[in-house]
């Protein structure tokens, strides 16, 4: 799908963030952990929970659709409970999926196999097999020439053995995997992080009844005897990677006046205010009920505001990982050289992000250099209209239409569709916020 962004002259929006992906994931993954049922309101819409929950229901675990979107029935088999799947683990675009997936089955007893889609393939492995296998997970990836990835299998054993972990770079989505491990080992297991990353898995399965605690900045787990507490109802709240795109149109388009509201606001995930901040931007929180152990506020922002450059290093990356090609877009109309570094993460996520924003503002006119882990850009600039290939990646595809509404021409960004791995709906949303028509027919 392609969309064609042009110039905004005016962005007016009131939205309710998308429910949150990575504590939707949570949220299906750790209900099957549990034996009661469990009722879930604003699920994230995107095609990557829905892997999650597929691959979940092949394992034995009940997911029910609700009659309204972003509603569904969870209930899960327990520890020990999962059956071995007639079919392949189908974790499609989701690098999430496969990683915590791994956790839960290294000690499930169960057979199965974990694949996805070409893009997923290529995404790197090791770094979760490594540590699982060194707990007693029997599991192996097809050898790359410097990595290991999809399709994976793995076999089942008998226990594993808990150990410690100290991970080389910070990343949820390993310390989730080891965790979820550690419930189906002897003795403790515990993973230290050189920075600390979102820590939806430990608030979360601390409060459902797990053996789960955080001590001196390391997170100690030991096995799982029963099933989880899980809670009777459970409201995800919203997004706060996506709501960043529209924090960052605001912010850009003269005049605009933005409103997001149910952003969860989880300290390890509002690293992006706080550069917005350091930028000069003022964003308003104001505060509302928590969700899902998580505080969450409506976040309201203008436009016309002056923007000044920043550096963001890498102990800060961890809190900024996914918002950074956006806030790319945003420094590129900021007074100054803003630089990135430690950020080399990104050369594996769905696309070499690193690569693809570089590449994407270069043509659109940004003064902008790469480097091996991160980019310098110098602004403002005024950015001329480009045609851009979104890479299969939704970020890429979502961040380069912001940057078309302050771009002189009409910007095409291919593969638009890759939006809905996150935020379907995205682009008709940005339309009817700009009094534009973006999708263009096949």
């Amino acid at each position: 799908m392609r969309v064609r962004v042009r110039r905004a002259s005016h962005l007016g929006a009131d939205v309710l963030a998308p429910g949150d992906k990575s504590i939707s994931h949570r949220t299906l993954l750790f209900g099957a952990l549990g034996t009661t049922p469990m009722q879930v309101r604003n699920l994230a819409p995107g095609a990557d929970v829905r892997s999650t929950g597929s691959c979940l229901r092949a394992l034995g675990v009940s997911i029910a659709e609700g009659e309204v979107p972003g509603a569904l029935s969870v209930r899960g088999v327990g520890p020990g409970g999962f059956r071995p799947p007639a079919t392949v683990l189908d974790c499609g675009n989701s690098g999430t999926t496969m990683r915590l997936l791994l956790g839960l089955v290294a000690g499930a007893r169960v057979a199965c196999t974990l694949d996805g889609d070409a893009s997923l393939r290529r995404r790197p492995m090791r770094r979760v097999l490594a540590p699982l296998r060194a707990m007693g997970a029997r599991m192996d990836g097809e050898e790359g020439a410097e990595d290991e990835g999809a399709p994976l299998r793995v076999e089942p054993v008998s226990t594993l053995r808990g150990m410690a972990h100290r991970l080389p770079i910070a990343s949820a989505q390993v310390k989730s995997a080891l965790v979820l491990a550690g419930l189906a080992a002897d003795g403790q297991t515990r993973v230290r992080e050189p920075e600390p990353s979102r820590d939806h898995t430990e608030r979360m399965l601390g409060a459902w009844g797990a053996p789960v605690r955080v001590e001196e900045g390391e997170v100690v787990t030991t096995r799982l005897l029963r099933p989880l507490s899980l809670p009777g109802s459970l409201e995800v709240p919203g997004d706060p990677s996506s709501a960043a795109f529209w924090i960052g149109a605001g912010l850009l388009v003269p005049g605009s006046a933005v409103v997001v509201r149910g952003v969860d606001v989880n300290p390890t995930r509002t690293g992006f205010l706080a550069v917005l901040e350091r930028m000069g931007a003022r964003v308003e929180l104001e505060p509302e009920p928590s969700r899902a152990g998580d505080p969450v506020a409506t976040l309201r922002v203008r436009g016309g505001q002056a923007l000044r450059a920043t550096e963001i290093r890498p102990a800060e990356v961890p809190s900024v990982l996914d918002e950074i090609p956006l806030l790319a877009v945003v420094a590129s109309q900021a007074s100054g050289e803003t630089r990135v570094s430690g950020a080399r993460e990104l050369r594996v996520k769905e696309s070499d992000r690193l690569r693809q924003l570089v590449l994407g503002l270069r043509t659109m006119g940004a003064d902008i250099d790469e480097l091996d882990d991160g980019f310098v850009l110098r602004g403002p600039v005024r950015l001329r209209a480009a045609g851009i290939d979104a890479a299969h990646d939704h970020r890429i595809a979502m961040s380069f239409a912001i940057a078309g509404l302050v771009a002189d021409g009409e910007t095409e960004v291919e593969g638009a569709e890759w939006a809905d791995i996150s935020y379907p709906g995205f682009f008709r949303e940005l339309g009817a916020a700009t009094g534009q028509s973006l999708e263009v027919p096949p």
